[in-house]
C-alpha cells in the first residue's frame, strides 16, 4: 500500500483539517518487566513444561501497522486504530 508521506486530514487538537505529516511508528524498547518475560525466566529448566514451546510457528502473512499523523501547525500527533497490510510505502506527492 502506499499512502502519501503528506496530506490534509482532521487534527483532534486544533479541531479542523489541516495538513499532516505521515510517519510509521517504531517498535519501542523492550523491558523485562512483563509478566510473561518473568514466567519464562523461572521456566529455564531442561525440557518444555508446555506454556512455551520451542516449535517455531512462524510469522503471519500480514503485520499490523501503527501509523503516526503529526499536524503541521500545533506539532502534536495521533493514532488512529492500527491495521493490517503486508507492504506499506511513504511517497511524495
Amino acid at each position: 500500500m502506499q499512502m502519501p508521506s503528506k496530506f490534509r486530514t482532521y487534527c483532534p487538537y486544533c479541531r479542523t483539517h489541516q495538513i499532516h505529516a505521515v510517519e510509521k511508528v517504531k517498535k519501542g524498547k523492550t523491558t523485562n518487566l512483563h509478566k510473561v518475560e518473568r514466567q519464562k525466566a523461572t521456566r529455564t529448566h531442561i525440557g518444555n513444561r508446555g506454556k512455551f514451546s520451542k516449535i517455531p510457528g512462524g510469522d503471519k502473512p500480514t503485520k499490523r501497522i501503527n501509523v503516526k499523523y503529526r499536524c503541521e501547525i500545533c506539532k502534536k500527533a495521533h493514532l488512529r486504530p492500527a491495521f493490517r497490510i503486508s507492504k506499506f510505502e511513504l511517497v511524495e506527492k
